[in-house]
């Protein structure tokens, strides 16, 4: 049992599983898991997420059952791996003691990580119900109006946008937000830049349309391959099988041949066309605002819906941090920035840290142990501009490593205390951002960013005034001496 590992085992992998609805189990199973009955799609469960969120760290997974107006089995799920322990859980990692502990078995994982192809297979739980044409109706499901100033209801918040591309013969998975238009009409939308625009591109320049699929509840370990940024040309299928240690399987759509997840719990089929779009958004997004304005967008005109038996909808609820995916996010990106810097050639790395408070990408901090001069400015440069740290970024702050990245007010400390404005900042101009960025007025897509060196000054480190903090041996000394006085104090 899950529950015995974590109790007894804290250096083994949490117990396996194989779909969104064991890793539920599994969930509850730690006591992580709120069922929630009775709340309506309309914006009750955007503002109880919301409410959840705010209330505590470590906030609960939500699992809303009992939704009026639907079937009794129809569910929608929240925040499934929005902790350190549920992380660990969907990626198999051992029992975590702090956020720091999953960034670092993702960055040791991805030493060893080999890509495994998803399996082909003819049968799967997604077969169970399948709507055609015009017996489709996306409606069916309790699909969320999740903000009050929303363009409308979002069935893709949490989902798998799945396409391939014509040109290169790859499948993408990434996450973009469906709005519904009506019963078998829904909209997507795609920042300028990412890979799923630029596929879809390639099949409008050539007058085509562009087939998809879009799953709408699934194992959340699909969602942090799709939700971050991959190599162009990794399917994230095959990252999440070499994640899992086993294939995703996979079964071919009917409609277009496209794989989908054969566990997922709801697939809608479909294709976009030149020219056949329709007003999006206004929608409440991961910065904590309604950035992007209302706009044109393809449309997915959808012919397929499939479905599990009672199925269970994922969802994101983007709003003012923290969010129900934002600390999952944070986590993620950390890893995923670690690995990259250190593939580019940069030694000496204690830690990676993306804020919650910058959304998970405006507010990046990178512990180093210093050993040469620029060595902190190389380390701030390759957080900008590596693949997971280049996109609507704003501050990357480098700290030496007795610096907790982690710790907001450890980092504001040292860039009180050890960087000078007029010579540790620089301003990087034209990177690359997008209309989720507050700051960008409408039709502009470039940002600037800001490294602070927050280090000690290489050129003169040891004559730097020394920390007034107790030595660890006389910490150490103390925390034995007054155990049960200083018990109370621990988190």
């Amino acid at each position: 049992m899950a529950t015995n590992l974590k109790i007894k085992n804290k250096s083994k992998p949490f117990k396996r599983h194989s779909d969104l609805r064991e890793l539920v189990n599994l969930i509850d199973e730690i006591g992580e898991l709120e069922r929630v009955d009775g709340a309506d799609w309309n914006l009750e469960m955007g503002a109880l997420t919301e409410l959840i969120h705010h209330a505590r760290p470590n906030p609960p997974a939500i699992l809303f059952q009992r939704i009026p107006g639907f079937p009794k089995g129809f569910r929608v799920l929240s925040g499934a791996a929005n902790s350190s322990q549920r992380l660990a859980i969907t990626l198999g990692f051992p029992v975590p003691k702090t956020p720091m502990d999953v960034v670092r078995a993702y960055r040791n994982r991805m030493k060893v990580h080999t890509p495994l192809p998803p399996e082909n297979v003819d049968e799967g739980p997604i077969l169970q119900n399948i709507d055609r044409d015009d017996d489709v109706d996306v409606l069916k499901f309790p699909v969320p109006f999740l903000h009050e100033q929303d363009g409308g209801r979002y069935i893709g918040t949490d989902d798998l946008v799945i396409m391939h591309d014509p040109e290169d013969d790859w499948v993408n998975v990434g996450t973009y937000r469906s709005m519904v238009h009506d019963r078998r009409t829904v909209g997507l939308w795609m920042s300028p830049g990412k890979q799923g625009r630029q596929i879809r591109e390639k099949y409008f320049r050539q007058g085509k349309p562009c087939p998809v699929l879009i799953s709408c509840g699934h194992d959340p370990l699909l969602s942090l391959g799709a939700g971050n940024e991959l190599r162009f040309g990794l399917s994230e299928f095959s990252w999440a099988g070499g994640h899992r240690g086993l294939p995703v399987q996979t079964i071919r759509s009917e409609r277009y041949g496209l794989p989908m997840p054969a566990h997922s719990e709801i697939v809608l089929e479909g294709a976009m066309y030149p020219d056949d779009t329709k007003a999006e958004g206004p929608f409440g997004e991961f910065t904590g605002y309604y950035a992007s304005e209302v706009s044109d967008e393809p449309v997915v005109r959808i012919e397929r819906v499939y479905y599990r038996d009672d199925p269970i909808l994922t969802m994101a609820s983007p709003m003012q941090p923290p969010s129900d995916f934002s600390f999952s996010k944070c986590v993620m990106k950390s890893g995923m920035i670690w690995d990259e810097i250190e593939h580019a050639g940069l030694n000496g790395v204690q830690g990676v840290w993306c804020h919650e408070a910058g959304s998970a990408r405006l507010f990046n901090v990178v512990s180093i142990r210093q050993a040469y001069a620029g060595h902190a400015r190389q380390a701030g440069l390759l957080v900008l501009s590596c693949q997971s740290g280049n996109y609507l970024g704003r501050y990357v702050v480098v700290v030496d490593e007795d610096v907790d990245p982690t710790n907001t007010f450890e980092v504001l400390w040292a860039m009180s205390t050890r960087s000078n404005p007029a010579e540790d900042i620089e301003v990087l101009h034209r990177t690359w951002s997008g209309p989720l960025d507050p700051m960008l007025r409408p039709g502009e897509r470039l940002n600037s960013r800001a490294i602070i060196d927050a280090c000690r000054p290489f050129e003169w480190r040891d004559d730097f005034p020394p920390v007034a903090r107790a030595s660890d041996g006389l910490r150490e000394a103390m925390r034995e001496k007054y155990r049960t006085i200083l018990s109370q104090f621990d988190a």
